[in-house]
């Protein structure tokens, strides 16, 4: 990351959660030294609220139950593919015997 001399671990983007008063849209901004105020993506108004926001943790084993789950689901949707590409030969063919 630019600017930042910490490990990769150590090292976060100061994006903030807010909400634009106007409006009550709710939108992310980037902060750095030197940024602009915030102001609302869909109104322009910069009569905006920082919201308290949780942050995001991340560890070896969150990380391998991410790529667990994320390995999971697109097994499931190749099987499910697959099955429909199956049943798709069978109506072309007319052969309804096998389903």
């Amino acid at each position: 990351m630019e600017g930042c001399a910490a490990p990769v671990a150590l090292c976060f983007m100061p994006i903030f959660e807010y909400e634009c008063l106007e409006c009550e849209q709710q939108f992310e901004h980037l902060e750095r030294a030197g940024s602009p105020q915030a102001a609302c993506p869909s109104c322009g108004a910069e009569q905006v609220q920082r919201l308290v926001s949780l942050c995001a943790v991340s560890s070896e084993s969150s990380r391998a139950a991410n790529l667990s789950a994320a390995h999971h689901r697109a097994a499931t949707r190749r099987e499910e593919k697959q099955r429909s590409e199956h049943a798709q030969h069978h109506d072309h063919f007319g052969d309804t015997t096998h389903r």
